[in-house]
């Protein structure tokens, strides 16, 4: 009988946990759906994959890479040294590994060894999870044998012919039983006859969210409903003191919620920034969404993701300039709305992608087999 072969497969990509994480979900697929395959992730020196890949229990190589800076800046000529170096690094990286087939997941992290992996022959894979798609990715297109996308409409900036839709990989633990209810109430101290509304601004926060909620602090006092802030722990001493001075009961702060699985089963409303992997969680979960995207992203990218659910009904946007005067009237109506929330669940339900992890890494050993 003959031995099954045992592939060889590099990962490139990362700066930011909506890189990594997916990054690391699919890794976790293959190693289920294959037979002892080897992993090399390659990505940014002093970024998060540097930590959250070895925790994972990957191998890892950091390139010196960096960002380049849109507007004018000295960092810029420090950046064509690092490129330089890290292409010759990755060139090297892919005659030692011997990989059969690379996968670039996107961040600056992503180019230099998927283009080393490509110029070599070796077949490439790319993951783009936002609906515009990013400068790294648009460039490695061409050369990429499969694309997997999260969102309809992606021809106009890949390969019709390549292009194949997934989704972006999620947490698997999102959705509580619904026996759990009563459960997840009483984690966050909350009232089971009151309504509740989420608001989640990632780990460090996001200002915008948390300045429109110093700023109608009375408003949502008399709003009737439950709130959970997660403010980010940069925001969290500000948003303590505001508070503590205003004599608001009917708010549960926290600097960040681990336990994001029951937040998600005892919000009837929830706003979040319009990261694509927060969206992706998001259309799973199938709660109604207000969404305010962050302007200070590439190419405006959140705004993009937000309309991709707004076109289908399936979310309320919100501008980040608008939000301060917008997002909790904007909140507060759409919790005493129960036909509103109605609509905007079935909506988003339509567009979840639960198993993407899985779709691509079939789409990767279809190739391998291939091969």
């Amino acid at each position: 009988m003959k031995e099954a072969k045992k592939y060889r497969i590099i990962i490139g990509g990362g700066g930011t946990g909506g890189h990594i994480f997916p990054a690391i979900s699919i890794a976790n697929a293959l190693s289920e759906m294959l037979n002892d395959a080897s992993f090399l992730f390659v990505g940014a020196r002093g970024k998060i994959e540097m930590e959250k890949v070895p925790e994972a229990g990957y191998e890892i190589f950091g390139l010196p890479i960096a960002g380049f800076q849109r507007k004018i800046s000295i960092r810029n000529i420090s950046f064509f040294f690092k490129l330089v170096r890290s292409m010759m690094l990755s060139a090297k990286l892919v005659r030692k590994f011997k990989p059969d087939l690379a996968i670039g997941v996107g961040g600056y992290a992503s180019g230099p060894i998927v283009r080393a992996a490509a110029r070599r022959g070796i077949p490439v894979v790319l993951q783009e999870q936002n609906s515009y798609a990013g400068v790294t990715n648009r460039l490695l297109g061409k050369s990429a044998t499969k694309i997997c996308v999260a969102y309809e409409g992606m021809e106009k900036y890949f390969p019709r012919d390549k292009i194949v839709l997934t989704g972006n990989p999620v947490r698997q633990d999102l959705v509580m039983p619904p026996g759990e209810f009563e459960k997840s109430m009483s984690h966050f101290g909350l009232n089971p006859g009151q309504k509740v509304i989420l608001l989640i601004g990632g780990s460090l926060g996001a200002r915008t969210l948390n300045e429109s909620i110093m700023a109608n602090l009375d408003m949502i006092r008399e709003s009737g409903f439950q709130w959970i802030w997660q403010c980010g722990k940069y925001y969290h001493s500000a948003a303590e003191e505001s508070l503590g001075k205003s004599g608001v009961t009917n708010i549960m702060l926290f600097p960040f919620i681990r336990s994001m699985n029951r937040a998600f089963q005892v919000a009837d409303v929830i706003i979040s920034r319009a990261g694509a992997g927060t969206i992706s969680e998001l259309c799973i979960v199938g709660k109604p969404v207000i969404l305010v995207p962050s302007p200070n992203v590439a190419e405006d990218h959140q705004t993009s993701n937000a309309k991709s659910l707004t076109d289908h009904g399936a979310a309320v946007m919100v501008a980040d300039r608008d939000a301060s005067k917008e997002l909790v009237p904007a909140a507060i109506r759409l919790a005493g709305d129960e036909e509103g929330e109605g609509k905007l669940s079935k909506n988003i339900e339509k567009l979840a992608l639960p198993d993407a992890a899985k779709e691509i890494a079939g789409e990767v050993i279809k190739i391998l087999d291939r091969k």
